[in-house]
């Protein structure tokens, strides 16, 4: 009876000291990138502090545009190292947050899993208002203004701007100052619901130049069926709220997506 007690015992104490343990430095990140940079990179670091190896069986990003890396697969008792999430910031502007979730072979369900957390405050390059410019089905279709200013950090010297589709006409004007634009849209016709986007290309960064979106609509009187909206790859979502309760506003800031 007492060798059971004894061995019994014994496992008990080889099973509390043989344990994996992977501290983090630190599980959220906050990033604040200039405006001309491409990404975000968040270097999040680890030790193993326990005295069994620990095993990654998978890290996956929380969204399509951050990527991750990580240094090893197996981390040995004492060893360092790290994940890299990189954002890729494209045209996102604001408070962007992406998660990391990482899985390990760890025996403790709470340790098994870590969540980990970008945060990146994304300048924004250019102040542009409104951001969605409509006109009421049988409305006289005058021309309609979009005001637009760079930031002190956004050193653009030039922009155009075209619509996507053929019923809005659009002519770009210098402002009173360097880095500030309007840029003067008009329908062709305004009988009939229809909508586009309005593509606003800057000349700077050179190598990568950056290009905004501004949501235009010919929108149906109200109670009738929503305008069509434009077909744009990696445009923003038009705003299908009725015009009254749209407010003039600044591109609008990334959310996830």
């Amino acid at each position: 009876m007492k060798t059971r007690i004894l061995t019994l015992t014994f496992a008990i104490f080889l099973c509390a000291a043989a344990r994996a343990e992977l501290k983090w430095e630190q599980n959220t990140i906050d990033l604040h990138p200039a405006i001309a940079d491409k990404t975000a990179v968040a270097h999040f670091k680890y030790q193993n502090t326990g005295t069994t190896p620990v095993h990654f069986k998978s890290v996956k990003a929380s969204c399509g545009c951050t990527t991750t890396q990580s240094q090893k697969e197996v981390v040995n008792p004492g060893e360092k190292g790290e994940i890299i999430a990189t954002f890729n910031i494209g045209d996102r502007t604001g408070q962007q947050m992406k998660t990391v979730t990482v899985q390990t072979d760890d025996p403790n369900p709470t340790q098994a899993t870590t969540t980990l957390t970008l945060k990146a405050t994304i300048p924004q390059a250019l102040e542009i208002k409104p951001a969605f410019v409509y006109w009421q089905s049988g409305e006289e279709p005058k021309p309609k203004k979009i005001s637009i200013k760079a930031s002190k950090d956004f050193p653009a010297k030039n922009i155009t701007a075209k619509s996507n589709g053929q019923v809005f006409e659009s002519k770009v004007e210098q402002g009173s100052a360097p880095g500030e634009w309007t840029i003067e849209i008009t329908p062709k016709d305004t009988s009939h619901p229809a909508g586009a986007s309005l593509l606003i290309q800057t000349d700077y960064p050179k190598e990568a130049p950056k290009s905004f979106n501004v949501n235009v609509q010919v929108t149906n009187p109200p109670g009738a069926p929503p305008a069509p909206r434009p077909s744009v790859p990696n445009a923003p979502a038009i705003n299908t709220a009725t015009p009254a309760a749209i407010p003039s506003a600044s591109p609008a800031g990334g959310v996830e997506r």
